[in-house]
């Protein structure tokens, strides 16, 4: 298990990782990137239990998707299985889980207070605390890809299916975009990620 997670979490934090592991029934898996999660959690039919992680995730991103995915095998092992997946049984044992990991010997010192909010009511995915994934996006590879709420209205922009959208209003949390090609109205959490693009590039005049 140390050799498997020691290159994609902050070296500070691989001790303690390997102790929440340290379960005989708990598998982790790394998995090719996918564009819905970030992880996921599951029990097997054989009383298993597996985590798996993407693998093109930052080493801090990749950390906290991790603890987020013991926090539901914790959750389980504590309260049963009839909970709520990111219910106030999972909240708690995410909270109790990730507090040790929140020190500047394992994330930078910027965004200790970023974390330290929002593990005051940690959601189903981090991604929806706009500041804190902005500040956690400064550690990926570069790319062309933005979020919904740094595109300007107006402008085009692509999903990683292809699906082309025009920029529109703020809501009071999601944005309103229009699929070119069928004029739908769609909603989009202010971290979708997609890509910007030049209206003649895809056909849009």
């Amino acid at each position: 298990m140390q050799n498997l997670l020691q290159s994609y979490i902050p070296e500070k934090a691989l001790t303690q990782v390997l102790k929440l592991l340290e379960h005989d029934n708990l598998l982790i898996r790394i998995k090719n990137e996918r564009k819905t999660r970030h992880g996921d959690y599951k029990r097997l039919p054989n009383d298993q239990h597996e985590i798996t992680i993407n693998s093109n995730l930052n080493k801090f991103r990749f950390l906290i998707t991790l603890i987020h995915e013991i926090a539901h095998f914790e959750a389980y092992k504590t309260y049963g299985r009839f909970i709520k997946p990111h219910g106030i049984e999972w909240k708690r044992s995410f909270q109790h889980l990730m507090l040790p990991f929140i020190n500047p010997n394992i994330f930078p010192e910027h965004l200790l207070p970023l974390l330290a909010k929002h593990f005051k009511n940690p959601k189903a995915s981090s991604d929806t605390d706009a500041n804190l994934a902005l500040a956690l996006k400064q550690f990926d590879p570069p790319s062309n890809k933005t979020y919904i709420f740094e595109v300007p209205l107006g402008s085009v922009f692509k999903l990683y299916n292809g699906k082309v959208f025009k920029m529109g209003q703020k809501r009071v949390k999601r944005f309103e975009c229009i699929e070119v090609s069928t004029g739908k109205l769609y909603l989009f959490n202010p971290n979708a990620e997609v890509e910007i693009v030049i209206p003649e590039d895809v056909g849009i005049s």
